[in-house]
């Protein structure tokens, strides 16, 4: 698939659809629920699009099957390699073992052990090298030059995008009226953001859209806000599934032009949030997961008396962090 460029958009809603399409036969929407004790607590009205309950237990499964199930037989044949802190990883493990095709995922040295388990039980080799996910894309190319594999990159490929914004294509679906006011939604590569802006261009103009960044990696935020791309030396936080140092080629622009806001939040503030949903929603997400939720609370003043979705993007938290979690530790 070639997505449709529209200026420096990266995909088209058709791409979207098309994506819809191919990975209908494997996943069913995922719920979209409120809680009254999560509104009570965020003093929103808030909708949660629940990824956390899909088959890898993140929304980068729409991403891995929207990838997979687009490649040609020839590129199927020659494997795919990824680099992952673990979601993405799992995504396109899970669609290389329903095609049965040869997957290798690369991950940072000390990675999520669990999402490392989880990638290994769908049938994918780990190749764990490099100090955080920048330098694991490093191994990725390598891999692909030294092999043949495709690349499977987490971020710049359209069918990546394509198949985050089936989430949202989900979300305004199934909201029904009154129509959602505003999402918001994790950053790390922006797959979400933009596939989320891609939908809302086409199907609700009016619906804004809202990034959250961990403070501790914040290379897209303090791009969007320079108005030009930079990089961070380090990414510093627990939520490795936003632990990016860079701006990315397919997203940036599409962040640039159509984000409504952009906050950041401290690893503090986004481990009161995987408390504060346990609590109210007795749902376990991940640090990424929680980010909606608690960037929402960061615009309250802004998202007051409005109807906002946030996703629940992930719930591969691991019992080591969830322990330190739930001790007060982070």
């Amino acid at each position: 698939m070639t997505a449709t460029q529209v200026g420096t958009w990266p995909i088209s809603f058709t791409d979207v659809e098309s994506a819809r399409t191919r990975i209908g036969r494997y996943l069913a929407p995922s719920p979209l629920r409120s809680y009254p004790l999560l509104d009570a607590a965020t003093g929103l009205q808030l909708l949660v699009k629940h990824e956390n309950q899909q088959p890898t237990g993140s929304f980068k499964v729409r991403n891995g099957l929207s990838f997979m199930t687009a490649l040609d037989a020839d590129a199927r044949r020659r494997g795919v390699v990824a680099a992952s802190t673990g979601n993405h990883g799992q995504g396109i493990a899970y669609g290389a073992a329903l095609l049965g095709v040869s997957a290798t995922i690369c991950v940072p040295r000390g990675n999520n052990p669990e999402k490392n388990a989880a990638i290994r039980g769908w049938g994918a080799a780990i190749v764990e090298e490099g100090r955080d996910y920048d330098e694991s894309v490093l191994t990725m190319q390598r891999i692909a030059r030294d092999e043949g594999r495709v690349v499977a990159h987490s971020t710049n490929d359209p069918r990546i995008i394509a198949g985050a914004g089936t989430m949202t294509l989900e979300i305004v679906e199934q909201a029904g009226e009154p129509a959602v006011d505003a999402i918001v939604l994790a950053v790390g590569g922006g797959s979400q953001a933009v596939g989320a802006l891609t939908v809302a261009r086409a199907l609700a103009p009016d619906l804004e859209i809202y990034g959250v960044q961990a403070e501790g990696a914040a290379a897209q935020y303090d791009s969007w806000q320079a108005r030009e791309r930079r990089t961070t030396a380090r990414a510093d936080t627990f939520a490795e599934g936003v632990a990016t140092r860079s701006t990315y080629d397919l997203t940036f622009a599409a962040l640039l032009e159509g984000l409504a806001g952009f906050v950041t939040l401290t690893d503090a503030e986004i481990a009161e949030g995987v408390r504060l949903i346990l609590s109210t929603t007795h749902n376990l997400v991940e640090g990424a997961g929680a980010m909606g939720v608690m960037g929402a609370m960061k615009l309250r003043d802004r998202l007051a008396g409005r109807r906002v979705a946030v996703a629940f993007c992930g719930g591969n938290l691991d019992t080591t962090v969830l322990r330190r979690i739930l001790n007060g530790e982070l």
